[in-house]
């Protein structure tokens, strides 16, 4: 008989979060630019600038600022891994004991911590350390590269969304064809997001539907209040 390993989801976060945030990003933020730009009746070619200057613009922010925020990250990690290996060198036995520690705090018995923390140390001591004392581990460890890539290609891809209705939608109802696709296009991202990380469908779809009409309609209000009409 085989033993199927079981289906864990939290895996995925490090990418999946990085995904989900630039997809959404760029098919809200460039859709609300577009509305409000929209809401003021300017001319199509203004729209059109609009919407690719917001993915361009957007999509290079994001995956800026996800490399910059993962890398301090993945230099905190890199220092306290050296600062635990010096100490590994240094004081043995004091590390051993401070495993130790650890595993009783999670209910092992003081002997079968002891036991575990010196089989832990001899197969791999700073991995033991860095896993159970500083909680960095495969799934968890900072990929500043891997997250930048995916933010700036997640974005772009939810931008070419407004961007494409822009160039194809009637002028004067440009607004509603905007927000129309977007609220599907917004389901459907969360629909996903949820499917892959294991969580519930209907609440990720009410969530992100709400923050985007917000999003979008205080847009518009501005483009209205504060737009000129260039016609």
């Amino acid at each position: 008989m085989h033993h199927q390993l079981e289906k864990h989801y939290v895996n995925r976060v490090g990418w999946l979060r990085a995904a989900v945030l630039g997809a959404n990003d760029g098919l809200l933020s460039t859709t609300s630019i577009v509305i409000g730009v929209a809401a003021a009746e300017p001319e199509r070619h203004i729209i059109i600038l609009a919407a690719l200057a917001g993915m361009i613009a957007g999509a290079m922010s994001m995956a800026a600022g996800e490399y910059v925020s993962v890398s301090s990250q993945e230099d905190t990690e890199k220092a306290d891994l050296m600062r635990e290996k010096r100490e590994l060198e240094e004081m043995p036995e004091i590390e051993l004991r401070e495993l130790a520690k650890v595993y009783e705090k999670r209910g092992c018995s003081k002997e079968t911590a002891m036991q575990v923390a010196i089989e832990l140390t001899e197969h791999d001591a700073l991995g033991a350390h860095a896993r159970d004392e500083l909680g960095i581990n495969e799934i968890t460890q900072a990929k500043p590269l891997q997250a930048a890539i995916a933010s700036f290609g997640s974005f772009a891809v939810g931008a070419l969304l407004p961007f494409t209705v822009s160039l194809l939608a009637p002028l004067k109802q440009m607004v509603y064809f905007q927000y129309g696709f977007s609220i599907i296009f917004l389901m459907l991202l969360g629909a996903i997001s949820a499917r892959a990380g294991g969580a519930h469908v209907g609440i990720a779809m009410l969530r992100i539907c709400f923050w985007g009409t917000v999003a979008m309609g205080i847009t518009a209000l501005v483009g209205l209040l504060f737009g000129v009409n260039i016609a």
